[in-house]
C-alpha cells in the first residue's frame, strides 16, 4: 500500500486529492494536510471586497467532503517538510509520513518586502478571504468619504489578473454608489505595459485593457516600483529601460489595493535541492522534484522563470488551466509509479482566463502560456461577466461534491468555442511544454 500526501487544499491541492482518489486503487491511502478545514474560492475575493458576495457563499468545509471520498485530513497545517525522512512535521507537533508527496501550498504573501504594504499596514488585499473582508470595511469607508484610490501590483508580483479585475469591479461598485465622480483612480503596476500580465500580453490584451482604462477614466503608471506606503500616500518610482528612475510619484490615496510579490511558504523554504532562492518548488517536466523524486508540486508554489527581462521584476502567473493540467499529469504519474512504471505525463501548460469587470470583462487563451504560441486569443464583452459567475458556481459545486472532472478544457471548448483547443489534454511522450 502506498501513502500519498497532498500538502495544501487550495485550488490545486483540493482537486489534486480528488484526482488521486480516482486514479489510485482503494488500498492506497491519500491524506491532505492544510492550515484549516475550509476551502475558499479565491477568484471570488474581489466580489467579497465590495460586498457582492458573503464569505459563507464562497467557502466549503472540506472535512465532510474528504471523509466521504475516503481521504484522511489533517487541518493542523505543516510546520516543516523533512524530505530525508519522507515526513511532514505538523504545527501541533505530530508527524505524517508519506511514500509520495504533492506540494500544493500556494504562496506566502511577501507584504513585508515593502514598507507599509499589506492589510496590517496601509494597503488592502484580495489574496485571502479575510483580506477581502477587511477590504470591504475599507470600501464602505471610501463610499462614506470618497477620495483618491490606487490599485495594482508591486515589483515581483506574478498575479496581475485580480488587480485588473478589482480595478474595474471597484469602479462599478463606486458608480452604483454614485460616488465615482469623487474618486480619482490610478493603476500602478510593475508590468512594462498595460496588459502584459506577466506573459508579454495575450492577443490584444494591451489594446483591450488600455481602452477599458481610458473609458473608465483610470490613469496608469507602468514599470512602477513601489518604494513605500504611508497613511494617505504611496511613493512610486517609475523605472526607465536603463534601470534609472524616470520619474518619482507621490500618489495621494485614501484607499489602496496592491497585490504583493509571492514566495514559497516557510514549511518548504531553504531546503537544498527542493526550492529555488524564493522558496518555489523545482520540478521537471513531469512535475517531479529532481533531488527528491518522491516529491511532486503543482500550482503557484512551482518555480517558473520569467518570460523575459523587464525594467521592474515581473513574475509569471500560474493560471487555473495550467494548474489543472499540472494536477492531472501528476495524478497519472503517481499512479504509474505505484504500479511500478515510470512517469510519462506532462502538463500542457495553457492559459484560459476570464477577467471579470463587474458588468463586462476580458477573456484570453494562450496555448502554450509562454510565447511563442499556437493560439494567442483575447476578447471582451458583457458575456465574460456571465461566464465568470457560471464558473464560480460550477467550481464551488465541484469542490462541494468531491468531483475531479477537469473544467478549463470544457470552458475553452464550450464557453469560448475555440476549436483549435481540441488538442488540449494531458499528453504522454509528446514533448508538450514543460517546466
Amino acid at each position: 500500500m502506498a501513502h500519498v500526501v497532498v500538502l495544501g487544499a487550495g485550488l490545486g491541492g483540493t482537486i489534486m486529492a480528488y484526482e488521486l482518489r480516482d486514479e489510485l486503487a482503494k488500498e492506497h491511502k491519500i491524506s491532505v494536510v492544510n492550515n484549516g478545514s475550509h476551502y475558499s474560492f479565491v477568484p471570488s475575493n474581489p466580489w467579497v471586497a465590495v460586498g457582492w458576495r458573503e464569505k459563507e457563499a464562497v467557502e466549503v468545509d472540506l472535512a465532510p467532503v474528504l471523509a466521504r471520498r475516503g481521504i484522511a485530513f489533517h487541518p493542523q497545517g505543516a510546520r516543516r517538510i523533512h524530505p530525508g525522512d519522507r515526513a511532514i512535521e505538523l504545527n501541533d507537533g505530530g508527524r505524517v509520513s508519506y511514500d509520495y508527496l504533492v506540494i500544493a501550498t500556494g504562496p506566502e504573501l511577501a507584504f513585508d518586502e515593502i514598507d507599509g504594504l499589506g492589510p496590517e499596514h496601509n494597503t488592502q488585499s484580495v489574496c485571502h478571504i479575510d483580506h477581502a473582508l477587511k477590504a470591504k470595511a475599507a470600501f464602505d469607508a471610501l463610499v462614506a468619504k470618497p477620495g483618491p484610490v490606487v490599485i495594482g501590483a508591486v515589483q515581483g508580483a506574478s498575479c496581475f489578473g485580480p488587480a485588473y479585475e478589482f480595478t474595474f469591479i471597484l469602479d462599478k461598485a463606486l458608480r452604483d454608489a454614485k460616488v465615482r465622480d469623487r474618486v480619482p483612480m490610478t493603476f500602478v503596476t510593475s508590468e512594462p505595459y498595460i496588459g502584459h500580465l506577466g506573459l508579454d500580453g495575450v492577443g490584444d490584451t494591451k489594446g483591450l485593457l488600455e481602452s477599458e482604462m481610458r473609458q473608465h477614466h483610470i490613469k496608469w503608471i507602468c514599470n512602477a516600483k513601489v518604494d513605500k506606503v504611508e497613511p494617505g500616500k504611496m511613493f512610486v518610482s517609475e523605472i526607465a529601460e536603463d534601470g534609472s528612475v524616470k520619474q518619482a510619484h507621490e500618489l495621494p490615496q485614501v484607499y489602496a489595493m496592491m497585490l504583493p510579490a509571492f514566495r514559497g511558504v516557510e514549511a518548504v523554504r531553504a531546503i537544498e535541492g527542493l526550492t529555488n532562492p524564493r522558496g518555489f518548488i523545482l520540478v521537471d517536466k513531469h512535475q517531479r522534484n529532481p533531488a527528491f523524486p518522491e516529491i511532486f508540486a503543482v500550482g503557484v508554489c512551482v518555480a517558473i522563470p520569467p518570460v523575459g527581462k523587464t525594467p521592474v521584476p515581473v513574475g509569471v502567473p500560474k493560471t487555473g488551466f495550467m494548474i489543472e493540467s499540472m494536477v492531472t499529469a501528476t495524478a497519472r504519474n503517481i499512479g504509474r509509479l505505484v504500479k511500478g512504471m515510470q512517469p510519462d505525463a506532462q502538463g500542457t501548460w495553457n492559459a484560459v482566463c476570464l477577467a471579470d469587470f463587474g458588468d463586462s470583462g476580458v477573456a484570453f487563451v494562450a496555448q502554450p502560456q509562454i510565447p511563442p504560441r499556437n493560439v494567442n486569443w483575447s476578447s471582451s464583452g458583457k458575456w465574460v461577466h456571465t461566464a465568470k459567475v457560471g464558473f464560480e458556481k460550477y467550481f464551488l459545486h465541484k469542490i462541494r461534491s468531491g468531483k475531479s472532472e477537469p473544467f478549463y478544457e470544457r470552458l475553452a471548448l464550450q464557453v469560448l468555442g475555440i476549436d483549435k483547443l481540441k488538442e488540449i489534454k494531458i499528453e504522454a511522450d509528446t514533448g508538450a511544454p514543460g517546466a
